[in-house]
Order: structure tokens, then C-alpha cells, then sequence
């Protein structure tokens, strides 16, 4: 493939992006269709082409598996204008409540979240519950 670097760093962005929201939707060891789709959607909404979701995805899975810490996906996240972050942090939840219930360590996350990504607590909570009310 040829890229023009703007959509190569733009790529490699998107996946380590996937590669956060993977990692929420398997937090709780239960990665499902519904999630995916989620992750898709949100994939689509910032800009990445239809022809290149599954191909981010796949590769965005060999890195969750592969890393250890959040910190690997979030460091260019947390730069982000606000309401990019607000996107990402609304498919976050809605993938975390795509099962109509939130565990103990989908909420550790977010919280952990909220402090990388330069959230403040009243933020994060107003999208947490507007998750929560879209999801019932």
C-alpha cells in the first residue's frame, strides 16, 4: 500500500486506538459481536475508510495482547481536542455497557482513564450516564 505519511501516522494512530477499545471490551473476558460492532462504528467515525476497520482491527488485537499497560495506547489520545476524546470515551462506555452492566474492572478503567486522557471526573460522569439511559 501506498500512504502518504499524514494517513500512515494517522493509521498507526487509529490502531493503538482500537487496541484501547479492545482492550475494554475484553477487560471483562467477554468480547463479543455487539462490541466489536462498536468498535467498528467509533473506527468509522473518526476516519478510517470502510476497506481498512478489519485490517486495524486485527493488528490492533496483536498489540492489546501484546502490551501490558494502557499507557502504550493513550499517550497520543490524551492530546486530542476534546471532543475526539469525548468520542472515544462515549464508545469506551457504550462498549462496557453493551452488556447492560458495568464490572468492577470496566469501571477501574474508566477511572484510570478519566486521569490519562485528562477528563475531569464531572465529564466522565455525564457520559457515563448517558451511556448508561441509551443502553437500557
Amino acid at each position: 500500500m501506498f500512504f502518504k505519511k499524514k494517513e500512515i501516522k494517522n493509521y498507526n494512530f487509529l490502531t493503538k486506538v482500537c487496541a484501547l477499545l479492545i482492550h475494554a471490551a475484553k477487560i471483562d473476558e467477554n468480547y463479543s459481536d455487539k462490541e466489536e460492532e462498536i468498535i467498528k462504528k467509533t473506527l468509522g467515525e473518526l476516519g478510517l475508510g470502510d476497506n481498512n476497520i478489519s485490517k486495524t482491527i486485527e493488528e490492533a488485537k496483536i498489540i492489546e495482547e501484546s502490551s501490558n499497560q494502557i499507557l502504550d495506547f493513550t499517550k497520543e489520545v490524551k492530546n486530542l481536542p476534546e471532543q475526539d476524546k469525548i468520542k472515544i470515551v462515549e464508545a469506551l462506555w457504550s462498549i462496557i455497557y453493551s452488556n447492560k452492566d458495568a464490572d468492577i474492572y470496566e469501571t477501574n478503567l474508566m477511572r484510570r482513564l478519566a486521569g490519562l486522557l485528562y477528563i475531569d471526573n464531572k465529564t466522565m460522569g455525564d457520559i457515563k450516564e448517558k451511556i448508561k439511559q441509551n443502553s437500557k
